[in-house]
């Protein structure tokens, strides 16, 4: 015994010295990076429905380490400031500026909060002002901007409950606001922390299926339980432009406010109990009344249970009525859906859906408006004879358009488009909408014309679009195209039909995005009404051009190829090349072949692009066509990783091609499911010399229920699971990688323990892997000083196994490629 214990000890030794950690403070990029990332951001900016006033939004590119450090719960799917009572991971913006269309420059507002954090914008019923909130370190306020004089004033103190959803919402007549507060009666909080156990957590299944994914941050506990009711707990108060309130309704859990088109109505949703420990808040038992102006209630409409058990599929819905919203066009009626086939997508079913529409005093069933082939998506409302609804069918891809006239239900609807979404040259465009006297958005009609605007891919190249289309005949008119071959267009949306106004967005690789009104009625003309600098200088002589190459079998991709400033494509050099990736899945060849790449978007090095390291002398593949296909009977995963190592292959030989790179020095990396691809390149490939995986799922096992676009369950394809799991192939990892992982990932199967077991598994092995875990980090990553380390830890691992790896090793047999 004495000498099994002396080799246990030994043994213990080594693997705790194997397993040393690196304690590193946070680091710095080299400088070419550093100037690429520390640079203010132009505005988000906002347009009211007439196209006269612009509204420019402030914030830092990036959080602090110290602000994501605040307090924080995760519960029931939200992550909650428990002492501001508003999401911990908001995003805030820290100055307003005024602009009208037709002046040179904003004016800066006048009466903001010392320091601002603001959010939740809304503009009022007659976009003449603009609520929104303000978090300070006590709680979040209630402001108000007014837009002709430029000036903010504060409404409230730091007393609303910003936790749920429809935080603000304005009454129809524009003189006051409903808002949630904090309820009198909130009890204090539990530390869960601290709190001593009062007995056992016990989960119990009754025998019915309830095949969920993995969502992270659900309720664990009664105390969890208790918390989350406090924290979702609010009074909806009024709050009048003058600042006095009165109470609107009592305390409840609150998850959706709605006012009716002409503002007579509320439509209120509450969560209920039981709670569960299964799904997150939005699946919870829920109850759904409208209300009067004033408060009272006029009608039950829907009375949710808990959604803990749905039929399998993605296209599947819980029975009984679903979906509530008023229609646009019409003073208060409600519209909602009901699925025809029980909401299992397995049943074979003429119809799956039905819209029905129930108007005051919104008791009872509701009366039918049209039934359609797929699962109802939205509806646009013209007029009383004519709305466009939308479905679709995620198995096939399949999208249909339907005209209909929402007064007689008797009459067929006219199927105008019917088409794969996924082929985005076929897209017809998106229907062109306008506000009416309700202030919604309704159909813009011509008579029997509406209009729309398309994206415009094509295989020549981008081309966006105006259209006409006649409703009775569906036949086209192109009223408008792009020619632009330098540059690119975006039509963001139309602003009077009537006089062909149209705003748009330009920009060219290395023109900053700035907005134009279009006049399509007047010879195209552009005016510019925006002005923003390239702040990206040093990318300015970068060149980047949108490459196509072919797979082994013929499927067309392409990739954004860019080349350091300066290379001379006349005497190349061969440079090391970053590639970067996402696969997408498919189920026809053609769909997946389409170009959606442009050589004129603007070249933005955001926080995770690998576009930094063409400053630093390498060559950078990004966004490279990565499609899974999967046609008739067989799913895309089916031949998941063949197909993955096809698609790196043609990309590598396509620019090995050019002369450009060593063939020898080329690195591969994606973000979730681009970090699973990472993993299975280099477990499955000689192609790389080193991947970077950030923020990835490498066991397939432990998301069992579904992952990504994978239908099946583990149970049903275990091979497929098994095959795909990067984990359970570790013994072949052969290649540098690095992985790094945020400990507070919240997205669904990306648990931080997919990274750890997934290195532990490498190292036991005794691959070449490296684990950095950010703290407070989410699935993506905002903190300043997160963002920079990530990025020298990039660069360090390419400048180490890639830019300096030797150079004149042993080149790597063709026939091993692949293999």
């Amino acid at each position: 015994m004495k000498r099994i214990f002396i080799c246990l000890s030994g043994l213990l030794l080594f693997v705790f010295s194997t397993m040393a950690q690196e304690n590193l403070d946070y680091q710095k990029p080299p400088q070419e990076i550093l100037e690429l990332v520390d640079v203010p951001l132009a505005p988000s900016t906002i347009i009211d429905s007439e196209g006269e006033m612009m509204i420019f939004l402030y914030r830092d590119q990036f959080k602090s380490i110290a602000e994501l450090s605040e307090q924080e719960m995760r519960l029931a799917g939200l992550r909650i400031n428990p002492v501001t009572n508003i999401n911990s991971r908001a995003r805030y913006f820290n100055d307003i500026k005024v602009k009208a269309v037709d002046e040179e420059t904003p004016k800066n507002v006048t009466g903001l909060p010392e320091t601002p954090r603001m959010t939740n914008f809304s503009w009022s019923p007659d976009e003449s002002k603009i609520a929104f909130t303000h978090t300070t370190n006590k709680g979040v306020e209630l402001w108000v901007l007014d837009i002709e004089s430029a000036s903010a004033r504060k409404l409230t103190d730091a007393t609303l409950n910003a936790n749920m959803r429809s935080t603000v919402n304005w009454f129809r007549d524009n003189s006051a606001l409903l808002v949630s507060m904090l309820p009198a009666d909130r009890k204090e909080l539990i530390d869960t922390e601290t709190s001593v156990p009062t007995g056992p957590t016990v989960s119990v299944s009754d025998g019915k299926e309830a095949q969920n994914r993995t969502y992270q941050d659900l309720l664990k506990n009664p105390n969890d339980e208790y918390n989350f009711e406090q924290l979702a707990r609010a009074e909806l108060v009024r709050v009048n432009l003058d600042g006095t309130t009165s109470e609107w309704m009592e305390p409840k859990m609150y998850s959706g406010i709605s006012f009716s088109p002409d503002g007579n109505y509320v439509m209120v949703t509450n969560i209920k109990k039981p709670f569960s420990y299964l799904v997150p808040y939005y699946r919870f038992p829920s109850e759904t009344n409208v209300y009067d102006r004033n408060g009272n209630l006029i009608s039950m409409i829907n009375d949710v249970p808990l959604i803990e058990d749905l039929p399998k599929g993605f296209m599947a819905e819980r029975e009984g009525k679903r979906d509530f919203e008023w229609r646009d066009d019409k003073p208060a009626s409600l519209v909602y859906v009901e699925a025809l086939d029980g909401g299992d997508p397995e049943v074979e079913a003429e119809y799956r859906d039905e819209y029905f529409q129930l108007d005051a005093p919104f008791k009872g069933g509701g009366r039918p408006l049209l039934k359609v082939k797929n699962r109802g998506s939205r509806i646009i409302w013209g007029n009383n004879d004519t709305a466009i609804a939308t479905d679709f069918w995620w198995n096939t891809r399949n999208t249909k358009t339907y005209i209909f006239d929402p007064s007689d239900s008797s009459e067929e609807p006219e199927i105008i488009f019917d088409r794969n979404y996924q082929d985005v040259y076929s897209d017809p465009g998106r229907f062109v909408t306008t506000k009416n006297e309700f202030g919604r958005d309704v159909l813009s009609l011509d008579g029997e014309d509406a209009f729309l605007l398309g994206s415009g891919f094509t295989e020549e190249g981008q081309y966006p679009f105006v259209d006409k289309i006649d409703l009775e005949d569906g036949d086209t008119e192109r009223l408008y195209q792009s020619e632009f071959e330098d540059k690119k267009e975006t039509l963001v949306e139309a602003l009077d039909m009537e006089n062909g106004e149209i705003l748009v967005r330009i920009e060219s690789s290395v023109e900053y995005p700035n907005y134009y009104i279009r006049d399509i009625d007047s010879d195209n003309e552009l005016t510019q009404i925006t002005s923003f600098e390239n702040p990206f200088k040093s990318l300015e002589n970068v060149s980047k051009e949108v490459i196509t190459y072919k797979r082994e079998d013929g499927l067309e991709l392409n990739a954004t190829l860019y080349l350091p400033a300066g290379y001379d494509k006349e005497n190349p050099k061969k440079l090391p090349m970053l590639m970067w990736a996402y696969p997408r899945e498919y189920k026809d060849k053609n769909s997946a072949s389409q170009n959606t790449s442009n050589a004129n978007d603007f070249t933005y090095p955001y926080y995770g692009s690998p576009i930094y390291w063409v400053n630093r002398g390498y060559v950078v593949l990004d966004d490279a066509s990565f499609p899974i296909v999967g046609e008739g009977d067989e799913e895309p995963n089916d031949t998941f990783r063949e197909q993955l190592v096809a698609n790196a292959k043609a990309a590598i030989d396509a620019v090995d091609e050019m002369g450009y790179i060593d063939k020898n020095r080329v690195a591969v990396g994606g973000h979730s499911y681009g970090a699973f691809m990472t993993a299975n390149l280099l477990s499955h490939s000689n192609l790389f010399a080193a991947g970077i995986a950030r923020s990835g799922a490498y066991n397939r096992t432990l998301t069992p229920f579904g992952f990504q676009s994978e239908e099946r369950n583990y149970w049903e394809a275990p091979e497929v699971y098994y095959t795909m799991s990067p984990f359970m192939h570790a013994d072949k990892m052969k290649t540098p990688l690095l992985l790094i992982h945020g400990e507070a990932d919240n997205n669904s199967g990306t648990y931080p323990m997919q990274s750890e077991r997934y290195f532990n598994a490498l190292k036991g092995l005794g691959a070449t892997a490296r684990l950095v875990m950010l703290p407070k980090e989410s699935h993506g990553y905002s903190a300043k000083e997160s963002v920079l380390h990530v990025l020298w830890e990039q660069d360090q691992w390419l400048e180490k196994y890639v830019k300096n790896k030797e150079k004149n090793s042993v080149e790597v047999p063709e026939e091993d490629f692949g293999n």
